[in-house]
């Protein structure tokens, strides 16, 4: 008995192990566009949210840094010479602005970074819904013939706290969009703004997981990113899939958005509770 459950510990480590590797990066590109949203939307009063986001961006970071300097290389080899002086020129000059504003007392204008960031938030945002898709690795362990005891209590619960911590940074990210939105007086383009994201989202879905471009693929290679999704989006399966894809990311993050909604009501009424609550009670006459 003992060294069967050594064998199933073993067995499960090992997969668990696997597992974590594309989990760890597909997460931390899914906590890319949640750590942008608050900088540009809405900083939390959450000490858990403030706290917690950096250091599990930082935590799922660490293990793929490799990763990310190869793509860093890739990107400066893929770009070639010429983009870099420009976009160094480019940077300098801004940087020229800048210091001209600050030297002649009219503060500091964020507007541009604000939009540059923006721009960043829409294009990695698709990675956070992403992760529904990646069940299919949960599919593929389990026709490896690992056992029931497995799949059940190491393999299972593994997805599930991936999958919902990647899709909760998704229903996060555009709450957050959603309060900078009424914040500003545009409440109403809210639904609005959630379908349309939405839809970008299943179609950075669909090429990424079935043309395999990524989201850095919008600088290094646009006119082939363009081409491509304009190739696909007149197919009758591509517009099936986006559509249904649509769908289910609509009904998730309805279904999400009410349940954080909800806890972050319970939360606000104990704390109101709390407050109104005298500070000792008084003593019964007798």
């Amino acid at each position: 008995m003992k060294e069967l459950l050594i064998s199933w510990l073993t067995v499960a480590g090992d997969a668990l192990q696997n597992n974590s590797r594309f989990m760890t990066w597909n997460l931390f590109l899914a906590l890319v566009p949640l750590g942008l949203s608050f900088w540009l939307f809405y900083q939390p009063r959450s000490l858990w949210l403030r706290w917690g986001v950096p250091l599990l961006i930082g935590a799922t970071f660490l293990p793929n840094s490799l990763r990310v300097a190869e793509h860093g290389l890739f990107l400066l080899r893929d770009l070639g010479t010429n983009y870099l002086l420009w976009t160094a020129l480019f940077t300098t000059v801004l940087m020229a602005l800048e210091i001209g504003r600050l030297q002649r007392g009219q503060g500091r204008s964020h507007v541009l970074f604000w939009w540059i960031g923006f721009a960043t938030f829409i294009a990695f945002l698709p990675n956070a819904p992403y992760v529904l898709t990646d069940v299919i690795h949960l599919i593929e362990d389990i026709r490896q013939g690992y056992s029931v005891w497995i799949i059940t209590l190491a393999l299972i619960p593994q997805y599930l706290v991936f999958t919902i911590l990647g899709f909760q940074a998704y229903v996060l990210s555009l709450m957050n969009l959603g309060r900078y939105l009424k914040r500003n007086g545009w409440g109403n383009w809210i639904a609005i703004a959630e379908i349309i994201i939405h839809g970008l989202s299943a179609i950075g879905i669909y090429i990424g997981r079935f043309q395999r471009f990524n989201s850095w693929d919008i600088v290094t290679n646009p006119d082939v990113l363009v081409t491509r999704v304009m190739t696909e989006l007149v197919g009758k399966r591509p517009v099936l899939v986006m559509v249904v894809t649509v769908v289910v990311i609509t009904v998730l993050y309805w279904i999400c958005k009410q349940l954080t909604l909800g806890i972050v009501s319970l939360q606000a009424l104990e704390a109101s509770k709390n407050s109104a609550a005298p500070l000792y009670k008084p003593q019964e006459s007798e």
